[in-house]
């Protein structure tokens, strides 16, 4: 349905970079002392994968809000054709009353529209935050343990 941006972030184009580039490799081999260069290597991978999960979520979340925008808007298009064939130019006191209410109806379903897109882009971005979050409490959690172990 839509092209992808040049611009957007590919967490597979990332991560196809680096099984390319094999970073350990060049790491490990520097024999840093004191450094167990393995786990330090094997947490940041995680942290990459929680990195590359949050934005798929995110990216998941906003395109349904996305695509629930361009719902909206089809819906009230379609809607404000069907009630401006009604529309008598000629205006009397029941008609007028008839048209507020039909205005009326609009405004509360575009606040309930606006709503509902609300709480979708504070999901997607929740689901992300809750992803990131707790990869850093791990990470915390791995480095003050490959600390300790050194010590």
């Amino acid at each position: 349905m839509f092209e992808k941006s040049p611009f957007m972030f590919d967490p597979e184009k990332m991560a196809e970079f680096f099984r390319q580039n094999d970073f350990t490799k060049a790491l490990s081999e520097a024999k840093l002392p004191h450094v167990d260069t393995d786990a330090l290597f094997a947490n940041q991978k995680k942290n990459m994968d929680a990195l590359m999960e949050a934005n798929q979520a995110a990216a998941a979340g906003y395109q349904e809000l996305f695509k629930r925008q361009v719902a909206i808007f089809e819906e009230t298009i379609a809607e404000a054709q069907r009630h401006l064939k009604d529309v008598d130019l000629k205006v009397d006191g029941k008609a007028a009353g008839a048209q507020a209410d039909l205005a009326k109806a609009a405004f509360e379903r575009a606040i309930g529209n606006m709503k509902e897109l609300a709480e979708a882009a504070h999901k997607a971005n929740t689901e992300a935050y809750e992803i990131v979050t707790a990869r850093v409490k791990d990470s915390v959690a791995e480095l003050k343990a490959m600390a300790e172990k050194r010590s």
